[in-house]
């Protein structure tokens, strides 16, 4: 497996109000860098994308521990085998920490070539998640 893991975000707000909007994909879709993501299909736990230049991704969320962290992986396994934890800590009053890590399953050649653009899509989608309102 290759570990991938986000720089720390900083959100001024509560980990019960950050935690309720990632663990639920309807709300994820803000999250997706729009000039790379079409058709987007979710429902609480499930989602269904297409990514430009690798197809249909399907995604599920397969663990909650509330206000701390959101686990999810592949629905099918396709295009390959893969974990995303989302992590969530409050360290003061309305001022907490996010990072997203993600684990993908593929040989050395290939992870030679997906480390780096892994590693811009999960900390993009911390810099995404710094700018949310949150209910």
């Amino acid at each position: 497996m290759t570990k991938i893991e986000s720089r720390i975000g900083i959100i001024k707000e509560s980990e019960e109000k950050i935690f309720t909007f990632v663990s639920n994909f309807d709300n994820f879709r803000e999250l997706i860098p729009e000039d790379q993501v079409s058709n987007w299909e979710s429902t609480g736990d499930t989602c269904k994308f297409d990514v430009k230049g690798i197809g249909t991704v399907g995604l599920k969320i397969i663990e909650k521990e509330p206000n701390k962290l959101v686990k999810m992986t592949n629905d099918g396994g396709k295009p390959v085998p893969f974990f995303i934890w989302i992590q969530v800590r409050e360290v003061a009053e309305n001022d907490s920490r996010i990072k997203i890590t993600a684990d993908v399953k593929i040989n050395p050649v290939m992870a030679a070539m997906i480390k780096k653009p892994l590693k811009s899509f999960v900390d993009t989608l911390v810099s995404k998640a710094e700018k949310i309102k949150f209910k």
